[in-house]
Protein backbone atom coordinates (compact mmCIF):
# COMPACT_ATOMS: atom_id res chain seq x y z
CA UNK A 1 0.00 0.00 0.00
CA UNK A 2 1.30 3.45 -0.81
CA UNK A 3 1.48 6.22 1.76
CA UNK A 4 -1.47 8.00 0.13
CA UNK A 5 -3.64 4.88 0.19
CA UNK A 6 -2.74 4.16 3.81
CA UNK A 7 -3.55 7.70 4.89
CA UNK A 8 -6.87 7.59 2.98
CA UNK A 9 -7.94 4.32 4.64
CA UNK A 10 -6.92 5.59 8.08
CA UNK A 11 -8.80 8.86 7.64
CA UNK A 12 -11.87 7.05 6.28
CA UNK A 13 -11.99 4.82 9.37
CA UNK A 14 -11.59 7.76 11.74
CA UNK A 15 -14.17 9.75 9.75
CA UNK A 16 -16.66 6.88 10.03
CA UNK A 17 -16.16 6.81 13.80
CA UNK A 18 -16.63 10.57 14.15
CA UNK A 19 -19.73 10.65 11.93
CA UNK A 20 -21.33 7.75 13.75
CA UNK A 21 -20.79 9.43 17.14
CA UNK A 22 -22.31 12.63 15.75
CA UNK A 23 -25.29 10.66 14.43
CA UNK A 24 -25.88 9.15 17.86
CA UNK A 25 -25.80 12.46 19.73
CA UNK A 26 -27.85 14.57 17.32
CA UNK A 27 -31.31 15.51 18.70
CA UNK A 28 -33.34 15.56 15.47
CA UNK A 29 -33.89 12.13 13.94
CA UNK A 30 -34.39 8.64 15.33
CA UNK A 31 -33.34 7.24 11.95
CA UNK A 32 -29.95 8.93 12.22
CA UNK A 33 -29.66 7.66 15.79
CA UNK A 34 -30.32 4.09 14.60
CA UNK A 35 -27.82 4.41 11.79
CA UNK A 36 -25.29 5.84 14.25
CA UNK A 37 -25.77 2.90 16.62
CA UNK A 38 -24.96 0.43 13.87
CA UNK A 39 -22.07 2.37 12.39
CA UNK A 40 -20.42 3.01 15.75
CA UNK A 41 -20.03 -0.76 16.19
CA UNK A 42 -18.69 -1.12 12.64
CA UNK A 43 -16.35 1.83 13.19
CA UNK A 44 -15.07 0.39 16.45
CA UNK A 45 -14.30 -2.90 14.75
CA UNK A 46 -12.75 -1.11 11.77
CA UNK A 47 -10.54 0.88 14.13
CA UNK A 48 -8.61 -2.36 14.68
CA UNK A 49 -7.34 -1.94 11.11
CA UNK A 50 -5.61 1.40 11.75
CA UNK A 51 -2.25 -0.21 12.71
CA UNK A 52 -2.21 -1.82 9.27
CA UNK A 53 -2.66 1.56 7.57
CA UNK A 54 0.98 2.36 6.90
CA UNK A 55 3.20 2.42 3.88
CA UNK A 56 4.53 -0.93 2.75
CA UNK A 57 1.78 -3.11 4.20
CA UNK A 58 0.28 -5.19 1.39
CA UNK A 59 -3.39 -4.69 0.59
CA UNK A 60 -3.83 -8.44 1.01
CA UNK A 61 -2.95 -8.12 4.72
CA UNK A 62 -5.58 -5.39 5.14
CA UNK A 63 -8.22 -7.51 3.39
CA UNK A 64 -7.30 -10.52 5.54
CA UNK A 65 -7.72 -8.42 8.69
CA UNK A 66 -11.10 -7.15 7.43
CA UNK A 67 -12.30 -10.72 6.93
CA UNK A 68 -11.13 -11.71 10.43
CA UNK A 69 -12.92 -8.72 11.99
CA UNK A 70 -16.13 -9.53 10.08
CA UNK A 71 -16.01 -13.17 11.21
CA UNK A 72 -15.61 -12.04 14.82
CA UNK A 73 -18.59 -9.70 14.39
CA UNK A 74 -20.66 -12.55 12.96
CA UNK A 75 -19.75 -14.91 15.79
CA UNK A 76 -20.53 -12.26 18.41
CA UNK A 77 -23.88 -11.48 16.77
CA UNK A 78 -24.77 -15.17 16.55
CA UNK A 79 -23.91 -15.69 20.22
CA UNK A 80 -25.99 -12.69 21.24
CA UNK A 81 -29.00 -13.73 19.19
CA UNK A 82 -28.84 -17.34 20.32
CA UNK A 83 -28.51 -16.27 23.96
CA UNK A 84 -31.60 -14.06 23.64
CA UNK A 85 -33.51 -16.89 21.96
CA UNK A 86 -32.57 -19.35 24.70
CA UNK A 87 -33.55 -16.84 27.39
CA UNK A 88 -37.00 -16.46 25.82
CA UNK A 89 -37.34 -20.25 25.77
CA UNK A 90 -36.35 -20.35 29.45
CA UNK A 91 -38.89 -17.70 30.40
CA UNK A 92 -41.60 -19.52 28.46
CA UNK A 93 -40.83 -22.74 30.35
CA UNK A 94 -41.47 -21.00 33.68
CA UNK A 95 -45.14 -20.44 32.86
Amino acid sequence: MTATQAKFVERAIIGLCVLSIMAIFQPFSMTLFSIGCVTVVIGALAFNLVPLCREGVPVRALIKAIVIVMVILGVAAALGISTAFLYVKYLASLR
